[in-house]
């Protein structure tokens, strides 16, 4: 029987699918989250924000308020490009990270997710390229492989993407006649890396997109979450009309409500529009009555601290962890939002290792989730936003006993593959 005749046997449609279905695939994550949400299982695997200092029966008071004020039209359909007034004050929430952004130019969006899947649509044709950095969040590179795109990954540092690597990348795309179509950048405390773009190198990375008139996506979910505070020059505040900015509640809030925006250059804006229109109709009128209540009523700025702290403490939990059970390892110490970005010896492979990691009660992602090409094997993100502190502690020591026994194998066989029984 041939894989056609057995695929066919498992799904009668399969011959139906467009070509492109064949490039959806579960995320690492998404495979993980059956595994992970076992209670006896440490997960730092999935980046949730963590909620505990969320004043909920204060969110309950005011959500029972609203819907006796606005519940209404809160409860109906909605504008295609979402409700005014939450734009309005989401340029206040841009204007905390010094960004001047004109609400005309906003776009809501179901989770900023939904505006990297906005953007790719009416831009990229099957074999276009998309250039991001390596590694790169798996959420926008499963976007860019169902669009059939092309991705070209350029290599990041201590320090963010680098430029002299960007340029190159762009001049040998061009050089073989390869159209770039965007560059898709998280500069601010990376999904998965952590790290951030210094300050020196934004202006830098601006001016070499302009010269290979690349637009700029600037993925911007974590940019509050600054362990110190500190926010960094955004792109958009650079060039205003070279970016495309992609902003989230989730982090700052809470992910439930599923909405997010997008700012864009207003021609591309009305674009965004109507594909958005397409696809559903128009964003959640209760999640935006919802944010706009909160916004409105609520300290919003002071909940973002709040957040800082708590993950703060989180961070140096794992931070200590890694040095306690992982001195092996390479890490980076980041200084803010979720991950921290865990290098293996040599020998050891992420990806192999997991099912074995998995068995003794602990989870992460593999570094492959994050390239388009398969790399990454010598990595792995570890979260440290949702678990305590002694779960924290607790995850990072059970998978040491995994390197551990990896490492033993290595320099008895030279691989940490296990050998075959009766095999010395």
């Amino acid at each position: 029987m041939t894989e056609n005749q057995r695929g066919n046997r498992l799904d009668p449609w399969l011959d139906s699918y467009a070509e492109r279905a064949a490039g959806l695939r579960e995320s690492e994550v998404r495979s993980l989250f059956s595994v992970a949400s076992r209670p006896e299982v440490v997960s730092l695997a999935g980046g949730m924000p963590n909620l505990k200092d969320l004043p909920m029966a204060d969110i309950a008071e005011a959500t029972k308020q609203m819907l006796l004020r606005d519940g209404y039209k809160a409860l109906q359909y909605g504008n295609g490009k979402g409700l005014p007034q939450l734009a309005e004050q989401l340029t206040e929430v841009m204007a905390y990270e010094g960004i001047e952004a004109d609400s005309a130019n906003i776009l809501i969006t179901t989770g900023s997710q939904q505006a990297v899947d906005l953007i790719t649509e009416i831009m990229i044709n099957p074999g276009d390229v998309v250039v991001c950095e390596a590694p790169s969040y798996l959420g926008s590179l499963g976007i860019f492989r169902a669009y059939e795109a092309e991705v070209v990954q350029s290599p990041i540092d201590a320090d963010g993407v680098i430029p002299q690597a960007l340029e190159e990348t762009f001049t040998r795309l061009e050089r073989e006649g390869r159209k770039v179509k965007f560059f898709y950048t998280i500069p601010n405390y990376h999904n998965p890396a952590g790290v951030c773009v210094s300050e020196e190198r934004r202006p830098q990375i601006v001016e070499i997109c302009k010269r290979h008139h690349v637009l700029i996506v600037e993925d911007n979910p974590y940019g509050l979450l600054g362990f110190d505070g500190r926010t960094y020059t955004s792109f958009k505040s650079l060039a205003p009309d070279h970016v495309l900015y992609l902003g989230s509640v989730s982090k700052i809030f809470a992910p439930g409500y599923r909405v997010g925006w997008a700012c864009a250059p207003s021609a591309m804006c009305e674009k965004l529009k109507l594909a958005s229109e397409s696809a559903i109709l128009c964003p959640t009128s209760m999640g935006q009555y919802s944010i706009s209540m909160y916004l409105s009523e609520f300290d919003w700025r002071n909940q973002i601290s709040t957040f800082r702290g708590m993950y703060r403490s989180r961070r140096d939990a794992m931070i200590q962890a890694l040095n306690d059970y992982l001195p092996m390892c390479q890490w980076n110490v980041p200084e803010g939002g979720f991950y921290t970005w865990v290098k293996l010896p040599q020998g050891l492979d992420a990806k192999d290792m997991l099912p074995r990691a998995v068995t003794n009660l602990v989870a992460y992602v593999s570094g492959t989730a994050f390239y388009a090409n398969g790399e990454g094997r010598n990595h792995m993100r570890l979260s440290y936003c949702y678990p305590n502190e002694q779960d924290i502690r607790e995850g990072v020591r059970r998978i040491s006993e995994v390197v551990n026994r990896d490492l033993e194998l290595v320099s008895l066989f030279g691989t940490a593959k296990r050998p075959a029984p009766g095999q010395h």
